[in-house]
C-alpha cells in the first residue's frame, strides 16, 4: 500500500494543489516500510491525481482538496482522507491504525494560494 501526504516542510499541507511536496509511504503489515518525497510538479486542473495514480498511490491525504480532484481519485480506485493536520509521518501512521478518518472537507475556493481556510482545525 502507497500512502501518499500533501505536505509542506513534514506538516500535512491544508492546500493540497499547491503543497511544496507530496510524501510517499509504502507500507506492509501495518507500518511504513520505506518514505519518499516526490516534488509537486505544480498545480493544473485534472493533472495531480493522475501524476499521484502513476506514482502508486493507494491513499490520499490532505488537510483540503478541491472536488474535482477527489472525485478524479475516487474514480480511479484511491482513497481520499481530508481535514488531516500536523505530522505527514503521524498522519500516514493514524491512517495505517484506522485512526483518521476523512472529514469530507471540500475546498471550493481557489482564487488563492496557501491555506484553504484552515480545514482541519
Amino acid at each position: 500500500m502507497r500512502i501518499i501526504v500533501a505536505s509542506d516542510g513534514g506538516q500535512v499541507t491544508q492546500h493540497f494543489g499547491h503543497c511544496g511536496s507530496f510524501r510517499a509511504y509504502d507500507a506492509d503489515g501495518g507500518r511504513i516500510v520505506n518514505t519518499e518525497s516526490i516534488a509537486n510538479p505544480g498545480h493544473r486542473p485534472n493533472f495531480l491525481p493522475m501524476f499521484l495514480k502513476e506514482n502508486g498511490a493507494d491513499v490520499i491525504i490532505s488537510g483540503g482538496m478541491g472536488e474535482a480532484a477527489i472525485n478524479l481519485f475516487n474514480a480511479n480506485g484511491i482513497e481520499v482522507i481530508v481535514g488531516a493536520s500536523g505530522d505527514a509521518t503521524v498522519a500516514a501512521e493514524k491512517y495505517l491504525k484506522g485512526e483518521l478518518v476523512s472529514t469530507g472537507s471540500v475546498c471550493r475556493e481557489h482564487m488563492h494560494h496557501g491555506d484553504c481556510g484552515g480545514h482541519g482545525e
